[in-house]
């Protein structure tokens, strides 16, 4: 009776062991498989590798494009292909300039004839026949101050819009000089890891910047 039970018992060992080590085969095929497919994945990422030429930085844009920007306004913002601002610059400081000869000439004319005025003379475009004059010495002499006043203030506006000409140029160029790539892309793809202790896969979702 012993000697059948020793002998049942053996069966049953050997049954379990070959049963178990048929249950590993599986599991190692499992994680084989794994492996390759993130060996795969690997490569397939290094061939998909793209190489992005960078546009070469020119430093002496900047000062070229406010150099001809000084020399010709609008001469610039053309040099630095942005066309549509040359008109904007002429517009104006072409208006500006035009502002201020007209009211320095009418200062010009106003100052004349008060001085003629203060001088004993009635030949002035102002006084008429002489009899009645157009304008008494007061209003040429407000009307001399006024356009003197209204002719510095567009003589500092075509300084400061012939400045901002300049320093449109040069901060454009500067501008240009960074590399903004149409490529721009947000993508979320299935991510796939293996541990490299415990041969464990790790799954989750992996957000791309393309930029």
């Amino acid at each position: 009776m012993h000697k059948h039970f020793s002998i049942l018992s053996l069966l049953f060992f050997l049954t379990f062991a070959s049963y178990s080590q048929e249950e590993d085969i599986p599991e190692e095929k499992e994680m084989d498989t794994i492996t390759n497919a993130l060996s795969t994945d690997v490569l397939v990422m290094d061939d998909s590798l793209t190489v992005i030429k960078r546009k070469a930085i020119n430093p002496l844009a900047p000062s070229k494009a406010a150099f001809y920007s000084a020399v010709l306004p609008g001469l610039g913002q053309i040099y630095n292909k942005r066309y549509w601002k040359t008109p904007i610059v002429w517009g104006a400081l072409g208006g500006s300039v035009y502002a201020y000869t007209w009211n320095n000439d009418n200062y010009k004319r106003f100052r004349t004839a008060f001085k003629r005025r203060q001088a004993g003379f009635t030949d002035d475009e102002f006084n008429g026949e002489g009899i009645f004059p157009l304008l008494d010495d007061g209003d040429l002499e407000n009307q001399q101050e006024r356009f003197q006043r209204d002719r510095d203030l567009w003589l500092v506006l075509s300084i400061v819009i012939y400045s901002l000409n300049i320093i449109d140029a040069n901060v454009d160029a500067h501008l240009k000089q960074f590399n903004i790539d149409n490529d721009l892309s947000l993508d979320f793809e299935p991510y796939l890891d293996l541990n490299a202790v415990t041969n464990n896969p790790t799954y989750g979702m992996a957000l791309t910047i393309k930029f």
